[in-house]
């Protein structure tokens, strides 16, 4: 298992008893350079939605979720020269609907939800979310491995992958894997957790904090599996509005979620290689007032968005 050193300069801004913030002003969310790069790379780009960055250790290639026309393909992009290379299919994807790609820390192994058959020569998987039946658009857990290149993707096996609902995972470095899961019984989207222990993985559970009556989706874990930052339906935010949370444990007994601030709207949160930024998906990184004619605010598309985490320090245990 890795050390991790870095927890003290985390830059979170949460209202909670168990941390504060150090003097200093908010830090102002912008929009992740790529996008600026990939736009300028097609004529076309504008056309779909970008998702869930997942950065090699160096941060210098980054896999995302790229979602146009209905369909889901993992994209591959390089940092060179100050600037973002045009996107291509990742060699692992571009034939099934895969979806939601996180990073291990150290850049070894990358994890992401597809509809792929979970043996060859089979259909695409169907799902369930959004409270219903979802053909040819399931999701199991499948890993790729970085050696002198990327592997064939491997399946989760079923202890992880227990129905054909298994979306969005984050994995922490003691392998242990969080994601959301429908419950089979009330078809309730979970977000939940199996534990790596002694080479194998124990059956989903929610975490602590989700008890069916909020909805908690697309988190990130940290690392070492002391805070969770994840999107919710859940007091204050707004309607039908994703808020980012924040929730941070002890022995993975998490404590009540509170806003991350400043306030964000949005989803998909993922962390960069050395913990110093956030970066997540949103049409609209905070809440837009209404325009004088009555209107609401013109939204953007939906592209990934990053906020410094520096400057800004958990206070509490420290390793």
């Amino acid at each position: 298992m890795l050390k991790h050193k870095w927890i003290s300069a985390i830059a979170i801004v949460i209202a909670c008893s168990c941390c504060a913030a150090v003097a200093g002003t908010e830090p102002v969310a912008t929009l992740f350079p790529g996008e600026l790069d990939w736009a300028a790379s097609s004529p076309s780009w504008s056309a779909g939605s970008d998702i869930a960055p997942a950065f090699t250790a160096d941060g210098k290639t980054v896999f995302f979720g790229r979602w146009q026309d209905g369909t889901g393909t993992i994209m591959v992009s390089h940092l060179a020269g100050g600037h973002w290379s045009k996107p291509e299919p990742a060699p692992f994807s571009g034939q099934w609907r895969d979806i939601e790609p996180t990073m291990a820390l150290d850049g070894s192994y990358l994890v992401f939800s597809s509809n792929r058959p979970a043996v060859a020569g089979g259909q695409a998987i169907d799902g369930f979310f959004q409270g219903k039946e979802q053909p040819g658009k399931g999701g199991n857990l499948w890993r790729v491995d970085q050696a002198s290149g990327w592997s064939k993707a491997v399946r989760y096996p079923d202890e992880v992958n227990d129905n054909n609902a298994i979306y969005s995972p984050s994995v922490a470095s003691s392998g242990n894997l969080y994601f959301n899961r429908s419950d089979p019984e009330t078809k309730r989207e979970r977000l939940c957790w199996s534990q790596f222990i002694n080479g194998h993985y124990t059956k989903p559970e929610p975490v602590s904090f989700d008890d069916e009556t909020t909805r908690n989706f697309t988190a990130a874990v940290a690392p070492d599996e002391s805070f969770i930052i994840f999107s919710g339906h859940r007091p204050p935010s707004p309607e039908h509005m994703a808020v980012v949370f924040v929730s941070f444990a002890k022995d993975h007994k998490w404590q009540t979620p509170v806003p991350f601030k400043p306030y964000l709207l949005g989803e998909q949160t993922r962390f960069s290689p050395d913990m110093k930024t956030l970066y997540w998906t949103t049409d609209h990184p905070y809440q837009q007032a209404p325009t004088t004619d009555g209107s609401a605010a013109t939204k953007a598309p939906y592209r990934i968005w990053q906020i410094s985490l520096e400057g800004w320090k958990v206070l509490g245990k420290q390793d």
